[in-house]
This record gives C-alpha cells, sequence and structure tokens, in this order.
C-alpha cells in the first residue's frame, strides 16, 4: 500500500502537483465517482412510477378557481362545472362517476344514490370532459360530491371499484332563499 502511495505521489509531481493540489484533485475526483455513481443508479435501478387516474374540476372559464358556491332557490339554482377525468396508468381503463349531493359528508364513498352517472373508456394518457348540471332548490348546505370508480377486471370481482387514493372532487354549495 505504502509503494503505490509513493507512485501516486510521484506522478502527482511529475505533473506539476504539490501536496496540497494534489488533495483538491483527490476531493474533486472523488466527488466525480460518487456522481457517477449515484447517475448510474438513478439510471438503472430507479423505480417505475405506478400509474394513476385523477378527476378534478373547473369552473366556466376552465380553471380551478372560481366555483360557484351560493345559489337562490328558484332563480339561480341550477349551476354547470365541467368535470375531467385523466387516465395515466399506462393501459386501458374503464371509468364511472358518480355524482352525489349530501348534507353530511362523513365518508367517502358517500352513501347516497347518485342523480348522474357517467361511464366512460380512457386509453392511457386520454382524458375526457363532461360538463356537468346541478340543480338545488332546498334551502340548506350541501356538498357536490364527484366520485371515480374503476372496472376492476378481476375474474374474482368484475365489477366497478372506488379507489380510496383520493380519486374524488367535493365541491360545497350553499342555498339560500
Amino acid at each position: 500500500m505504502r509503494i503505490h502511495l509513493e507512485r501516486v505521489k510521484s506522478i502527482g509531481r511529475k505533473i506539476g502537483l504539490d501536496d496540497d493540489k494534489g488533495y483538491v484533485v483527490a476531493i474533486v475526483l472523488a466527488l466525480v465517482i460518487v456522481a457517477v455513481l449515484l447517475a448510474g443508479y438513478y439510471v438503472f435501478f430507479r423505480p417505475t412510477p405506478s400509474g394513476y387516474s385523477t378527476i378534478f374540476l373547473l369552473d366556466s372559464q376552465n380553471k380551478a378557481v372560481d366555483y360557484p358556491q351560493l345559489l337562490v332557490t328558484n332563480q339561480n339554482s341550477t349551476f354547470s362545472v365541467p368535470v375531467t377525468v385523466v387516465n395515466n396508468m399506462g393501459y386501458a381503463m374503464k371509468y364511472e362517476v358518480l355524482v352525489k349531493i349530501t348534507t353530511e359528508l362523513t365518508t367517502v364513498p358517500v352513501n347516497t344514490q347518485p342523480f348522474a352517472t357517467y361511464q366512460l373508456t380512457l386509453e392511457n394518457g386520454q382524458s375526457w370532459q363532461k360538463t356537468a348540471t346541478i340543480t338545488e332548490n332546498h334551502v340548506g348546505n350541501y356538498w357536490v360530491v364527484f366520485e371515480l370508480w374503476y372496472y376492476n377486471s378481476d375474474p374474482n370481482v368484475m365489477a366497478y371499484q372506488f379507489n380510496p387514493n383520493a380519486n374524488c372532487c367535493v365541491l360545497p354549495i350553499q342555498v339560500v332563499s
């Protein structure tokens, strides 16, 4: 080991490095090696991201800013909101969007009958948009819930299932007279 160290020092002196410069070169060389190893690990062993589906709401200008919040019975008790579903699962998926209105939001999925249901099939990377029209004429505070369900094609299931990974949108509204 001592012989190798002396040989390395002699090579360093031949190219004009003194002891101080030699330490700097050694540190820079070590950092380069570590950076190459980390980059190689990232390129060859990085985990593939898991697929996901998403649902979101937009306002009338197709932005996520100005949602309806206050309705007046028998005057402006109807509003429309664009609903978008995006498939990033890596393969085609069948979906069902259930639109529900509830006065108590204790669990998701909401245990009430949907007033609108949309069924769709999306290829990977594809999106779907539909404008949902909601009418509520009874005074009170409500939550309009848009639930995204996916079709589980497992032979033991063969049914739509709710994905608990936050695949719903909740829009609070207040109806006044």
